[in-house]
């Protein structure tokens, strides 16, 4: 028995009856599974947030792009910089949160996995054993993973949009 299950299912206390009923079980597992849900929608929420933040930023850049070009290229270029930036540190914290979000996915996972040994039926682990437990990315792709190649995208044009700024500063 590993860590995790000990933690789950045996106690210190020798007065706790160790044989948990199948329905108390149940409803810790519906219980859990619930709270495993509410994280996939706050982290829907904080995707949500992020992806209109940088497409807000990204359209900011080229507003100061097009507008500020008329005042002078070094006003343009500052605010492209300054935007930029922004762009990469608000990106990087959704990077950030994004693989946070993924290690608490799996832990929970992983829990759920562990009391649908006590179960009648493992659907969830039976669903991942579908999916070729992870192993075939033809079958699955973590959603961290497809939520980092987002964030990366925008890191990338915002400094295209910095080297951009840079070679109208200095040329």
């Amino acid at each position: 028995m590993d860590k995790l299950e000990y933690t789950l299912f045996n106690f210190e206390d020798s007065t706790t009856d160790r044989n948990i009923p199948l329905n108390i079980l149940l409803e810790q597992y519906k219980l859990y599974v619930e709270t495993m849900e509410k994280v996939v929608a706050r982290r829907q929420t904080v995707n949500s947030f992020f992806l209109a933040a940088n497409t807000f930023l990204i359209t900011l850049s080229g507003f100061a792009n097009e507008q500020l070009g008329l005042e002078g290229t070094n006003s343009r270029s500052f605010s492209l910089l300054g935007i930029s930036i922004s762009g990469i540190l608000l990106s990087t914290i959704w990077l950030k949160l994004s693989r946070s979000y993924g290690l608490m996915n799996a832990a929970k996972f992983e829990v759920i996995h562990a009391l649908e040994r006590k179960l009648p039926a493992a659907l969830f682990l039976g669903e991942w054993i579908a999916l070729g437990e992870g192993k075939d990315p033809r079958k699955y792709q973590p959603m961290s993973k497809v939520e980092s190649r987002v964030t990366w995208v925008f890191i990338y044009l915002y400094i295209a949009v910095i080297l951009w700024a840079i070679y109208n500063l200095i040329f």
